[in-house]
């Protein structure tokens, strides 16, 4: 279907002047097909670590987590078949979710290396849960058994689809559908699959058609209290190609805030899950930050994948609305404890703000999706920013310890993150090491997408696969140190050599006047950064257009394209509004946020003053250690100790990777500029 790259055009012209040909391009806008997940293999120094990790300790470790809900889904199948009642596990009523994130994460790095034992396991998993699903397609084990068989029975209803706004029926769902499409994609095997069409036509008959074993056999017609099942439905269409789905999930969308407002306060506040109105009518990121950003996702789903531009209003103010008042330096989203998220604009603590992990991980889904609809990479840029910096920082380094909130300052002693002053190593509520678990893996099918005849390079990073094209297969070769470094290789392979199209490379917004999109964070420094680009050796001139450096041209097997984007040491500051940031400033290397931590330095992390914000720093790389191969930087200084003001020399290390040697360790991103900023601080500390 053909969409707007800007959205407030539906036509764009560039003009591209390189050094092989001139070309003046005017072409009708199509939505971005990304190259999915198992079509890319990486060979790179940043992401394959991870993932080889990820496959050996994170996800045997969150299997073994979730192995309670899978005990639940048992006892529900044992009942179905036998009619013998066995007590459920008082778990959460979402729990389920967490496992099928899991699932979802492992189905992915099946396709990295095959693993026998893993897809053993998960089929074992699989064959529960398509016993454990009714004969009519329902699945959620606290009904399919009996809800008085529950000790907490707060928050599910007295019936199936009694307490939509809260019982997570639909949200567990939206997360089962993921895991088997990601499952299916990875194995080919459609017994997961199966189950997820089954349970979605009876939602559909459920809510939107009427079935006599539910609701008295009137439509239930109301949305999720929990957003997820929207976006699931988008992906379930895309890999079964059966429309019914994309009409679910934009019939979800459609009667959000129309067909029932909660009436309360806190958890039922209208707008904690954003029932306060019509989707089409919002304009402000409201409510819990999770929910949100996956409505959002799901809305730019539609509007990708449908062409339904009548949401584009919302998402471009709503979009704007975080980027410009209510985001992280970071990335990080849902400033506001208690109810998870956004508070007033400007408001962006440090030290006692929220971030959670899930919403950085939306952040994301919700970004890339906006690319996939408009083509522009300022949404690129966002996701990118989230992606390095809270999102990785919400695992550690080994992979089995934890963040579910995300701070910009600690002290080493307040319990932030759910009642530990560092890492831990699981949560009653996994639903941030499970999303890890799940995002992380789906990174190769960010890379890369395409239109009939242009390729975009969205995210950076050592990897092989083939594009079709309308002219033709290419296959493309990416070697690089992203992030830690700004030179990308790509080597062109066209299966029909003279192939026209044009590749599109992103131009990240942090090589510009300001770190990330938005009108929160801008360079305070002089630096000039100059990008450069050349095909065989020879300088590309050509116009950056959507944050994309355009280069058409009749391809060649073996050409060489190389993008050279400087990492400098930055300083950024914050809009005046933002209190907490007032007289501080940031420092930002390529995508990365830096920070000091305490085992790197003398003094205690927040009480370091940095005056010149122009010099260079010097750089380092970790020998040895957990920390190994990440660069640091290290900068002249002063701190305040004992009310003095000392010289000192200050080590910076990425956001991602603290709280790597240690609990109860002093951070900070955002430093004073000034003694007397770091005094006013100390002093407001002892009232």
């Amino acid at each position: 279907m053909k969409l707007c790259r800007s959205f407030s055009a539906c036509f764009l012209s560039v003009l591209m002047l390189s050094s092989c040909q001139d070309a003046t391009i005017t072409k009708e806008k199509e939505a971005l097909t990304p190259i999915s997940f198992e079509k890319v293999t990486l060979q790179d120094q940043f992401w394959l670590p991870r993932l080889k990790n990820q496959k050996q300790t994170l996800v045997p470790f969150a299997l073994e987590k979730t192995q309670p809900a899978v005990e639940n889904l048992r006892r529900t199948a044992a009942y179905l078949k036998t009619g013998k009642k066995e007590k459920l596990l008082n778990l959460a009523r979402y729990v389920a979710s967490d496992l099928f994130k899991v699932m979802e994460g492992a189905a992915y790095l099946l396709t990295i290396e095959k693993d026998p034992e893993l897809e053993k396991q998960m089929d074992e998993i699989i064959d529960v849960i398509a016993e454990a699903q009714c004969p009519d397609g329902y699945l959620y084990e606290i009904f399919a058994v009996d809800p008085s068989m529950r000790e907490d029975k707060w928050g599910y209803g007295d019936k199936p689809y009694s307490f939509v706004v809260h019982s997570h029926e639909l949200y567990n769902m939206g997360h089962m559908y993921e895991g088997a499409v990601a499952y299916y994609r990875a194995t080919g095997k459609r017994k997961w699959l199966d189950v997820a069409e089954k349970n979605a036509r009876h939602l559909n008959k459920v809510f939107f058609e009427g079935d006599p074993n539910y609701n008295d056999g009137k439509p239930v017609n109301q949305a999720p209290g929990h957003q997820e099942l929207e976006l699931a439905l988008v992906k379930l269409h895309q890999v079964t190609g059966n429309p019914l789905y994309l009409e679910m999930a934009k019939k979800f969308i459609d009667i959000r805030g129309i067909t029932y407002r909660p009436e309360g306060e806190g958890v039922m506040a209208p707008t904690y899950a954003q029932q306060h109105q019509p989707v089409r009518e919002q304009r402000t990121a409201e409510g819990h930050s999770v929910r949100a950003m996956y409505l959002y996702s799901g809305m730019a789903d539609i509007v990708a994948n449908q062409g339904d531009t009548t949401l584009v209003p919302a998402l471009e103010s709503i979009w704007h609305d975080i980027v410009d008042k209510k985001m992280h330096i970071n990335g990080g989203l849902g400033a506001v404890p208690g109810i998870e998220g956004f508070g007033p604009a400007y408001v962006l603590p440090n030290k006692d703000t929220y971030d959670e992990t899930c919403a950085a991980v939306g952040n994301v889904f919700f970004n890339y999706r906006m690319f996939l609809a408009s083509g522009d990479a300022k949404y690129v840029d966002v996701a990118e920013v989230s992606l390095y910096n809270n999102v990785l920082a919400g695992v550690n380094l080994e992979g089995n310890r934890f963040f579910y909130v995300n701070v910009l300052e600690a002290d080493g002693i307040k319990t932030f993150n759910h009642g530990s002053a560092g890492r831990s190593p699981w949560f009653g509520t996994a639903c941030c090491p499970s999303n890890l678990a799940r995002l992380i893996p789906q990174v190769p099918g960010m890379i890369y997408s395409h239109t009939n005849d242009d390729i975009f390079c969205a995210f950076y990073a050592g990897s092989n696969t083939e594009i079709p094209l309308e002219a033709g297969n290419i296959t493309l070769k990416q070697e690089t140190n992203y992030p830690f470094e700004g030179n990308i290789k790509i080597q062109v392979e066209p299966a029909n050599n003279d192939t026209e199209f044009t590749l599109w490379l992103r131009i990240p917004t942090w090589c510009s006047d300001q770190f990330v999109p938005g009108n929160l964070y801008k360079y305070a420094d002089n630096s000039k950064q100059q990008i450069t680009a050349s095909v065989n050796g020879q300088k590309v001139k050509s116009d950056i257009q959507d944050g994309y450096m355009p280069i058409r041209r009749k391809w060649k097997a073996g050409d060489q394209v190389e993008l050279n984007l400087p990492m400098e040491v930055r300083y950024s500051v914050a809009d005046e509004r933002v209190e907490a940031d007032i007289d501080r400033i940031c420092i930002t290397r390529g995508p990365l946020v830096y920070c000091a931590e305490q085992p790197d330095n003398q003094y205690t992390a927040s009480n370091y003053i940095i005056g010149n914000i122009n010099q260079s720093g010097e750089m380092a790389t970790f020998m040895d250690g957990i920390m190994k191969g990440i660069p640091s930087i290290r900068l002249n200084a002063s701190a305040i100790d004992d009310n003095q003001e000392k010289n000192a020399v200050l080590k910076l290390i990425p956001y991602y990777a603290w709280n790597n040697r240690g609990d109860n360790t002093t951070m900070n991103v955002w430093f004073a500029r000034n003694a007397e900023t770091v005094l006013k601080a100390i002093a407001n500390e002892k009232q």
